[in-house]
């Protein structure tokens, strides 16, 4: 599959290990996406980990096939450019198809502007990435139709929860925060990875629950695979103009993680 034929195509992927153009039909229960700069990606296996796991909630083509699909995903990205491809599970009729979409990479924004969605939080299924892909693309118009970014979901209690597509993390000096894991939660690779780089620098790494207002003095990151980490200058915490400096190293340290794509990943959902 070149990359020239394969832009921006929609292909299925069958047990036998072939590829075939696709349409846009059908029903999305779980996508999962991640960034290649140049061949390289970071965090691919765990990207592959959380996509096998949310499959398995639904009738599919099982954990060996999703392992081999995967595998020939990442030995089909391209070794030039950047690329945001999303891999999906798609509801077909009877039955579901294992589906990759590759897309080129939209550029990289720096800093972003929340909008707070009314009322609590109404995904279906908040742990498994694409279950509720109209209700998020829905908040997502509507922050830009508000003039920012994205879309901050809260809970009931008005906990921040998330973004529409971001993990939402904060700094209290140096303790790096985030709300507690649970079924109310995605688990963000970007997240996990910036926190495993915070404890390994010598920083205390916490979840709490925490509202916009006890917010309101401290610096509050955004993050996900396609931009890292993005400090928030409108609608949560506060922002200076050092936050920018600092996200950027941290970025950094980040960015230095991606591999090349085909040796990162190793068959790791349920063997």
């Amino acid at each position: 599959m070149s990359t020239a034929s394969a832009q921006g195509v929609r292909r299925w992927w069958d047990a036998d290990g072939g590829w075939s153009t696709a349409d846009a039909a059908g029903p999305v229960l779980v996508i999962d996406s991640w960034l290649v700069d140049e061949g390289r990606v970071r965090g691919l296996d765990r990207h592959a980990e959380r996509f096998g796991s949310a499959c398995d909630r639904f009738p599919g083509p099982g954990a060996e096939q999703t392992n081999r699909f995967l595998r020939a995903v990442a030995d089909s990205l391209p070794a030039r450019g950047r690329w945001f491809p999303r891999v999906e599970l798609v509801e077909t009729g009877p039955g579901t198809r294992l589906r990759m979409w590759l897309r080129p990479a939209p550029p990289r924004t720096a800093t972003v502007r929340l909008w707070t969605a009314a009322g609590p939080d109404r995904r279906r299924l908040p742990a498994v990435k694409g279950a509720d892909l109209d209700h998020l693309a829905s908040l997502r118009a509507a922050a830009a139709t508000a003039g920012v970014d994205e879309a901050l979901l809260v809970s009931t209690e008005e906990h921040v929860v998330e973004g529409a597509s971001t993990s939402i993390v904060w700094w209290r000096g140096d303790t790096l925060c985030g709300p507690p894991p649970g079924p109310g939660l995605l688990s963000g690779i970007t997240r996990a990875l910036l926190g495993e780089l915070a404890g390994t620098a010598g920083h205390q790494v916490v979840t709490e629950q925490a509202t916009a207002s006890d917010l309101a003095g401290v610096p509050v990151w955004t993050l996900n695979a396609l931009h890292g980490i993005r400090p928030v200058t409108e609608g949560l915490g506060r922002f200076q103009d050092t936050d920018a400096a600092v996200a950027e190293r941290w970025q950094s340290r980040l960015a230095a993680l991606a591999v090349p794509a085909g040796a990162s990943l190793i068959p790791v959902v349920n063997p």
